[in-house]
């Protein structure tokens, strides 16, 4: 850590975000540490972090007119040593669930349907395979794990219970699926598929509904392209589920300590998260670096 970090207040550091205190508003300053199964692996993928950070300042800015969100500036307040990684935001007080939107049958949505044919007590049409499209985008909250832990499924009546207001839930329902749909169809006209994707989001000091944290990256979305989808098995991705897959066949139990990545899943790691940017945005990831430099 350089001076400049060091000399602000480290209110909270999570699986790949620190979180700095500047009075009235917040640094988020996003490493290229990587998790899998919730657990950071030992060593980093390079750049990963400014994309995340690329990415979501992308769709923050997209996406406003459907709910307002916490992006303040991705250049004044931030310090150069974190310029292209880190954010000004709005303080937000975040709800206390994961605001999951899936539109593909695929992860835990898919075992959860081969198990009671229904995902996060949505009951779903009988006979649908592996990577099928939803006949509509559904709502699928989950729990928020700690560091360490593994986030759960839940249904919408878990959801009211944990945020403590059905009038919000279901706000928060609503515009996750609103987030999800736009998202959708911008990434499919630039040859990404919008799998699934989770949100978080908050209440700012005047109870508006923010969205916060970070929004439609690699980490948080499965991204699959269209060339080549076929349902019936796991699709190639363009997020972490690379890593997810390496990590699944190494025989890890998915318990600390996660296993150092190999040099070559890393290096296709990175080469992977840039072309989602490129993609995404349609413009190369070096014009984010510019448009950050310090």
């Amino acid at each position: 850590m350089t001076d400049a970090l060091a000399d602000l207040p480290l209110i909270a550091q999570g699986k790949v975000r620190e979180i700095y205190d500047l009075d009235d508003t917040l640094l988020i300053v996003a490493s290229d540490r990587i998790s899998t199964y919730d657990v950071v692996h030992p060593n980093a993928i390079p750049d990963k972090g400014k994309v995340l950070t690329g990415l979501s300042t992308f769709w923050f800015e997209r996406t406003a007119g459907i709910v307002p969100n916490h992006l303040i500036s991705v250049s004044d307040g931030v310090p150069a040593e974190a310029r292209g990684r880190g954010m000004v935001v709005r303080r937000l007080e975040m709800l206390p669930v994961e605001a999951v939107v899936r539109g593909y049958l695929t992860g835990s949505g898919w075992k959860d349907y081969q198990r009671t044919g229904a995902v996060c007590g949505i009951a779903l049409p009988a006979g649908l395979r592996e990577s099928d499209r939803l006949p509509e985008p559904i709502f699928t909250p989950a729990t928020k794990a700690e560091l360490g832990s593994h986030d759960e499924n839940i249904d919408f009546e878990g959801a009211v219970a944990l945020i403590g207001d059905r009038a919000l839930a279901e706000r928060l329902s609503e515009v996750s699926i609103a987030l999800y749909e736009h998202a959708a169809e911008h990434a499919r006209a630039r040859g990404i598929i919008l799998a699934d994707t989770k949100f978080e989001l908050g209440l700012d000091a005047g109870g508006q509904l923010m969205l916060g944290d970070e929004a439609l990256t690699p980490d948080s979305s499965r991204f699959w392209p269209v060339e080549g989808y076929e349902p019936g098995r796991s699709q190639p991705s363009f997020d972490k589920q690379f890593v997810r897959d390496w990590a699944s066949a190494t025989g890890w139990e998915r318990n600390p300590p996660a296993p150092e990545i190999p040099d070559e899943v890393v290096q296709r790691t990175r080469a992977k998260y840039i072309e989602a940017y490129e993609l995404i945005t349609g413009e190369p990831f070096e014009a984010w670096l510019r448009r950050t430099a310090g």
